[in-house]
């Protein structure tokens, strides 16, 4: 790929690390990542992939801007409440990085729809909200071959992963979800805007370093972040060979069971 002149002031940053190089900046350009959800999870993660020149991003949200949602999701703005979050995104997303591309789908994630909607990229993030999406999100991905990286927020508290084809997936950590109404979202329970930030931002590293395969990927690891003590820690997740998805004898072969997402 040749570099315009404003490309390789943009991106010298990068261009800089021998990890990297131009090499793996035409790469990002090439890329496509779609990120599933544009709240306090996605706001950074977006940003992130926007600014680093991660070519394509297809944003889903059927959300619109609330004023509450403004102490975290750092993506929208006052003047943008009542906006649909994907118009909001691409706004913004515009006017960071004019090399981007946003595809802005303004819907539900659903048995219906996500597979197809998937399999147009390289990697999925999962920022999503609800253990319903999370559960579809991750089922979607394994069906379609590809890699997932997804982070949860609660409170003062963090989570991140990383889930390739060839390792354990969401359900050998979780093999269904809880019953609904059992877990506390953030609108019942709180967040720290913050933490967000904190998840969002390392979810962004992670899915840079899936697309060019730097480092040592979280596949098969959890990392679990807690704010009020400042604390990292990681613990290994290995493939359940029981997981009705991917384990050795499976029972899911396709998203129908799925509800909305």
């Amino acid at each position: 790929m040749n570099f315009t002149e404003d490309q390789i002031h943009r991106y010298s940053r990068h261009i800089l690390l021998p990890e990297l190089g131009g090499v793996g900046q035409a790469r990002l350009l090439a890329s496509r990542v779609l990120v599933v959800g544009a709240g306090g999870l996605g706001s950074p993660l977006i940003l992130y992939l926007a600014a680093a020149g991660v070519g394509t991003i297809g944003i889903v949200d059927d959300d619109v801007v609330d004023l509450s949602n403004l102490q975290r999701q750092v993506l929208h703005d006052t003047p943008h409440i009542g906006m649909a979050k994907v118009d909001s995104a691409a706004a913004r997303v515009a006017a960071l990085n004019p090399d981007v591309r946003v595809n802005a789908l303004g819907t539900r994630l659903n048995a219906g729809n996500a597979r197809a909607i998937i399999r147009d990229y390289d990697l999925v993030a999962d920022g999503s909200d609800n253990f319903a999406t999370r559960f579809l999100v991750n089922d979607a991905c394994r069906l379609e071959g590809r890699p997932l990286v997804s982070a949860a927020i609660l409170r003062f508290e963090g989570q991140l992963s990383t889930w390739r084809a060839d390792g354990p997936c969401y359900r050998c950590l979780f093999p269904e979800p809880p019953p609904p109404g059992e877990g506390p979202s953030c609108a019942e329970a709180g967040v720290l805007g913050a933490v967000a930030g904190t998840m969002g931002t390392l979810q962004a590293t992670e899915v840079v370093k899936e697309l060019l395969g730097l480092g040592e990927t979280m596949a098969g690891r959890l990392l679990i972040y807690d704010a009020l003590a400042t604390s990292f820690r990681t613990v290994r997740v290995r493939r359940d060979p029981a997981c009705p998805l991917c384990g050795d004898h499976p029972t899911i072969t396709d998203v129908a069971g799925h509800g909305g997402g």
